[in-house]
């Protein structure tokens, strides 16, 4: 098992070159030619079976230092000698803690080399975080004596990383644990300028203001209309297009979100409320291989675009996607943030056969408002803001799942599913959800500046129009409805055969009078 670490510790000894210079890496241009250093320079020589980072470290021949979405160059004095521990402590102190990263190392690492780095150096923040991060990934001690001196250090760097606002003291190791998660579920997320944009924007104390400036009658008309469009979007997105019952359920589900504990036993419970006909589907967790993805037409084979947690680890992964989701509340981790590492660490699981996409964006639904991101009885529509932003939210899917297929052997089934044969766990509890988080904050950002401010222009200038025909015309109910459903349907004016049907009543100077208020509406902001 550690045979090639043992080489690459006595390689190290030798100076040998760790990093590489390089304009290309992995398919990525570099910004500007130069050495590869930190994460990416030992994930390639130790071979390291873990994705490439999304953002890598690079130093620079020009002396300058910048970075971009996908790089971050340094100067020439940030070069880190050649050795597993100098890349791995300039690893930690530029680019943050990469779980995976550092749990694959474990397994390959023999822990007689973290032992002497923590007694050669007990005093080094870096080597306290590399012996801590040991000891908790891999859940075993090592031969290293408590420290009895230091003062505490946090094990994130909240300058490059969201941290938890609570910490637990390690005494052991004098490391403030600030790790959103738990051991059995645990992604983090990069700081970058758009979610620091978002954060301080405080789009909570925006939707507040937003709510508090709508009167009541209104806001509750809203909220109404929104879960049932939420719920049919929500289905939309998935290729379905259900009836207005089944919409109205899984509106009515979607309303109570933040209501209820979230536990395995509620999960079972919307997934019931999901698959109104279990005929042909095992309900509960899975107990065979999933993946997302088409059937080979010809031979019917699986040809995945994402393969699913094995079902073997499901009830530790979930236990600890429920835990963590239970923590970061108790601990006020950011509500948006939260939403983002549950809801889709929950979608790249893929506990269940069939429900997980609805289930999934009612997990947003219900950290929001169970966090109080949103005004109390206010469910964001969340699933509505995605369908509009459909090919950013596949795309954002697939920058997780696609780098992840090359590292999960799997073969096909008889029943032409997929069987995973090795061991891929820590793929789905440890994993960088910075771009998943900012999609999130981009769809809550939509919903707060476009949706909910149109739905609410809408049925104000619906009533508008409603009292204004009532005033002229005396018109049923009914008959209204029709109307401005007629006007919004033919782009503000009344179709002919509407007319010589539906409101054949009316006369051509009544017809322009309505066409021309409406119209009048819809300039002041919008009535479709």
């Amino acid at each position: 098992m550690y045979i090639y670490c043992k080489r690459f510790v006595e390689n190290d000894m030798n100076n040998k070159q760790i990093s590489q210079k390089i304009s290309v890496f992995h398919g990525r241009m570099a910004p500007e030619p130069g050495n590869l250093v930190g994460y990416g320079a030992l994930i390639d020589f130790l071979k390291i079976a873990v994705p490439v980072p999304n953002q890598l470290a690079l130093i620079s021949e020009k002396h300058r230092q910048y970075s971009n979405e996908t790089w971050q160059v340094f100067t020439l004095r940030h070069q880190p000698n050649e050795t597993l521990y100098d890349h791995l402590v300039f690893a930690l102190k530029y680019e943050g803690i990469n779980l995976l990263f550092f749990k694959k190392l474990f397994e390959k690492l023999p822990p007689k080399e973290i032992e002497k780095w923590s007694i050669s150096e007990p005093l080094s923040q870096y080597s306290r975080k590399i012996w801590f991060l040991y000891e908790w990934l891999m859940q075993k001690k090592l031969s290293v004596p408590d420290l009895k001196g230091g003062s505490y250090v946090q094990l994130i760097d909240t300058k490059l990383q969201y941290a938890s606002p609570v910490s637990v003291n390690s005494n052991r190791h004098r490391i403030k644990n600030n790790l959103p998660g738990t051991v059995d579920f645990c992604p983090l997320i990069r700081k970058s300028e758009k979610l620091e944009h978002y954060i301080t924007e405080n789009l909570s104390q925006k939707t507040n203001e937003l709510f508090n400036g709508i009167h009541k009658d209104i806001l509750l008309r809203t909220s109404s209309f929104l879960l049932l469009k939420d719920s049919k979007a929500s289905f939309k997105i998935e290729n379905e297009n259900p009836g207005q019952s089944r919409a109205v359920r899984w509106g009515r589900a979607i309303g109570q979100a933040g209501s209820k504990l979230l536990s395995k036993d509620e999960l079972f419970r919307l997934q019931q409320i999901v698959i109104e006909n279990s005929r042909f589907i095992n309900m509960g967790y899975r107990t065979k291989g999933g993946f997302v993805g088409e059937h080979d037409r010809i031979t019917g084979e699986p040809v995945p675009e994402h393969i699913s947690a094995r079902w073997q680890d499901l009830e530790i992964l979930m236990a600890g996607l429920l835990d963590s989701a239970n923590q970061m509340e108790i601990n006020q981790f950011h509500p948006v943030l939260t939403a983002a590492l549950i809801a889709f660490g929950f979608v790249f699981i893929h506990p269940f056969e069939d429900g997980n996409g609805r289930i999934h964006r009612y997990l947003i639904h219900h950290l929001l408002a169970s966090m109080k991101f949103a005004p109390k009885g206010i469910i964001f529509p969340v699933s509505t803001a995605i369908l509009d932003k459909i090919d950013d939210y596949r795309k954002i899917l697939e920058s997780y799942s696609h780098p992840l297929l090359g590292f999960i052997q799997w073969r096909k089934t008889p029943d032409n599913n997929v069987e995973v044969l090795n061991e891929t766990i820590d793929y789905y509890r440890y994993f960088d959800a910075t771009y998943l988080a900012e999609f999130l904050f981009e769809c809550v950002d939509h919903t707060i500046k476009k949706i909910i401010p149109d739905e609410v222009s809408y049925l104000q200038n619906y009533d508008a129009m409603k009292s204004w025909l009532d005033d002229h015309f005396q018109m049923p109910d009914n008959m209204v409805a029709l109307l401005i459903r007629f006007l919004e349907q033919n782009n503000g004016t009344l179709s002919g055969r509407a007319r010589e049907k539906e409101f054949v009543e009316l006369t051509d100077k009544e017809v322009k009078e309505i066409e021309k208020y409406y119209q009048s509406l819809r300039q002041s902001s919008s009535i479709s």
